[in-house]
């Protein structure tokens, strides 16, 4: 029975990639006995309930290799859950939804996708992230382990599995990732390791030479070794053995010939990217004794031996957490009612209640600054909100500073400041993996630091994940740095990516709001961009209040009725130079409007009547404003605007002087708007 399961996963991953014409058959072939042996001997999953919080994490970081996900979703009868959490019956993967592998519509995409296909635990396809992201959601059990568990209570003691090839050993997010999971000792990590030798060229020995094996022992990881990929008895001894480990992560490395059973391309690339063909399907069905001409066969049996292994232990443990639940609920129900809203993404009662309000102020106070106090404010009242930096928490002022908050270490796993190193992309990553365990997490760094976690933040959006990147040093204000550390593409790239939110306030009451806008997004990632130098804090009973964020952009002063004559439009830093030029525009007698514009995601969600009364249609002498490249504020400035903004890098040199270079003063913004109402009127 245990090679026929075995073979039924076989054939159904090369079923499926032939009928599709596309595909990567090779490694569900050769994997399969290691996902049979780790899904019916110990997962602790119930197929029936696949979001219940204390199950182990399945995690495919060779993505490629789908199909084998997919069947075993389908051959252990994984029930689908909709967005509101609720279990609907039906199968997350019907044998059709196989048939039609790669097909529009399907449950199996190309690359498992979360959300899309209920049992797939994060989206993987970019080789790397899934690994990356499971040490995220081990960080994340061993947090609320030490949080949530009582005596004779434990909630949470689950194990995180991810399965990896070469490919995700090659990529350098992997050693970041693993290097900081051997530090933490996380104990409940295990990576399996298919090592197959194999790439899309050809021979990993055309650019992988190291010993693996001793690279993660230097790590800090515990490493055991499978020689054969078919031999059950020694893949369950390695499960075993990481089941045993207590102090370290585990790394199972098992050599396989990709292709296991297609006797013409064993040790061949061929079986890795493309279909083995029909005639290499009936030599592998051949050599599995299975009857050649049949296609996407499940032989009797093998879905029940699936119900009586995985199912049955699956549902006992399940069935036995939700009445300790009831009775934890009973007895311990502060903490009950927090683990609850926190696997709903709910917040608790009076979330918002201690956010500062701050007084009007002409020297201000930095972007980056205002965020500090906002954050432990905030995080006093939401207490999974977990975080840190890419070793730059002084700079980013983002250390949850009150007493209980502490460090998340080997020694402390009730911590709340996360220590990343400088590690960009396996931060952003790990973030990921803590968003899909349900804690709020947060990370950050300098915003010319977000093109090494930009993989990691497009999968945030992908998986639609209420992560919040905190990026400080948000222009050519970084001054004496230089070029190097000046961001000028970053906020158009970041703005350039679907379904993430981009904040870049303007002083430290938007900063306030955006804390507003931001806690209660379920579905959303947000780049918060904050200066670091500092900005005036305005005067709201001067100008418009700052809960305009919420809207994307909102009219902070305007003309006299019937007078507007020109648009100034700025972001950040930018809306108090912006607000100086009003100032000499209205004493010459000009009309002018400031309308501060902090997020365009959230501007574009609004109904076209609001952004039409913010931007007035008829006005088209407008001037944007934001030391950032010029790309895209064309959408908002018109054809007969003008846009100050970066064109080139930035330089190395105090902050003012910089500003006068690059025409970020407010003379310049007056006088380009003076230069469009001129040239308007001679028309």
């Amino acid at each position: 029975m245990e090679t026929l399961c075995i073979n039924t996963i076989r054939t159904l991953s090369m079923d499926a990639v032939e009928q599709a014409k596309s595909g990567h058959p090779g490694t569900p072939m050769a994997m399969a006995p290691a996902a049979y042996c780790l899904w019916q001997q110990f997962l602790r999953f119930d197929p029936d309930d696949p979001i219940w919080p204390d199950r182990d994490r399945f995690v495919l970081s060779i993505g490629h290799a789908s199909t084998l996900l997919y069947s075993l979703l389908h051959l252990c009868g994984v029930k689908a859950v909709n967005p509101q959490y609720e279990r609907l019956g039906s199968p997350s993967v019907t044998l059709d939804d196989i048939k039609r592998f790669r097909q529009l519509e399907s449950k199996c995409p190309g690359h498992p996708e979360y959300r899309w296909t209920s049992g797939v635990e994060t989206t993987t396809g970019p080789l790397g992230q899934g690994v990356a992201t499971s040490v995220g959601m081990a960080v994340a059990g061993l947090w609320m382990a030490q949080i949530f568990n009582r005596p004779g209570f434990d909630m949470f003691g689950h194990k995180v599995y991810a399965l990896c090839g070469d490919g995700c050993m090659m990529e350098g997010v992997t050693s970041e990732a693993a290097s900081l999971a051997g530090h933490l000792k996380l104990s409940n990590l295990c990576w399996i390791y298919d090592n197959n030798g194999i790439t899309i060229e050809g021979s990993t020995s055309l650019s992988l030479s190291e010993d693996v094996c001793v690279r993660f022992m230097a790590y800090g990881w515990q490493v055991t070794r499978v020689k054969d990929a078919n031999d059950l008895g020694m893949l369950t001894r390695a499960f075993q053995t990481s089941q045993d480990t207590d102090d370290r992560p585990t790394l199972i490395i098992i050599d396989s010939h990709i292709g296991y059973g297609a006797p013409h391309k064993q040790d061949t690339s061929a079986a890795h990217g493309e279909p083995l063909g029909e005639e290499e399907i009936r030599l592998a069905k051949r050599n599995y004794g299975w009857p050649e001409n049949a296609k996407f066969l499940i032989p009797d049996g093998v879905r029940e031996h699936f119900a009586e292994g995985l199912g049955k232990r699956g549902r006992a443990l399940r069935r036995d957490w939700m009445r300790k639940f009831e009775e934890y609920k009973a007895r311990y129900p502060e903490p009950a009612d927090q683990l609850y809203r926190m696997q709903h993404r709910q917040l608790p009662e009076g979330w918002d209640k201690d956010l500062p309000v701050f007084p009007p102020d002409s020297k201000g106070l930095a972007g980056r600054d205002a965020f500090g106090k906002v954050l432990n404010a905030a995080a006093r009242r939401l207490p999974w909100l977990i975080g840190g930096s890419a070793d730059l928490t002084p700079s980013t002022k983002t250390r949850l500073a009150f007493e209980e908050a502490g460090d998340f270490s080997a020694k402390n796993r009730a911590g709340r400041n996360l220590h990343f190193g400088v590690r960009e992309h396996a931060m952003a990553a790990i973030l990921n993996g803590l968003s899909l365990s349900k804690v709020r997490p947060f990370g950050s760094g300098f915003l010319i630091f977000s093109d090494y976690s930009r993989p990691a933040i497009r999968l945030s959006a992908l998986m639609e994940l209420p992560v919040l990147y905190v990026f400080t040093h948000d222009s050519i204000g970084v001054g004496e740095d230089g070029p190097t550390h000046q961001p000028v593409e970053q906020l158009a790239s970041l703005r350039a990516i679907p379904g993430l939110i981009t904040i870049r306030p303007a002083d430290a009451n938007e900063v306030a709001e955006a804390w507003r806008v931001i806690a209660p997004l379920r579905h959303s990632p947000v780049a918060l961009v904050l200066s670091r130098q500092a900005l005036p804090t305005l005067d709201r009973s001067k100008y418009a209040p700052a809960s305009g964020l919420a809207q994307g952009a909102y009219v902070l002063a305007d003309a006299p009725k019937g007078k507007l004559e020109v648009l100034l439009l700025a972001s950040g830093s930018e809306v108090a130079l912006c607000l100086q030029a009003y100032e000499e525009l209205q004493a010459e007698g000009i009309g002018a409007r400031v309308v501060s514009m902090p997020s365009w995601e959230l501007f574009e969600q609004q109904s076209r009547e609001y952004r039409d009364k913010v931007l007035a249609p008829d006005i088209t002498a407008r001037v944007a404003v934001e030391q950032a490249s010029t790309f895209g504020w064309e959408r908002y400035a018109g054809s007969r605007g003008r846009i100050i903004g970066m064109k080139t890098f930035g330089a190395s040199a105090p902050l003012k002087e910089l500003q006068t270079k690059f025409g970020f003063t407010p003379e310049k913004i007056a006088a380009a708007a003076k230069e469009l109402l001129a040239g308007s009127r001679r028309k």
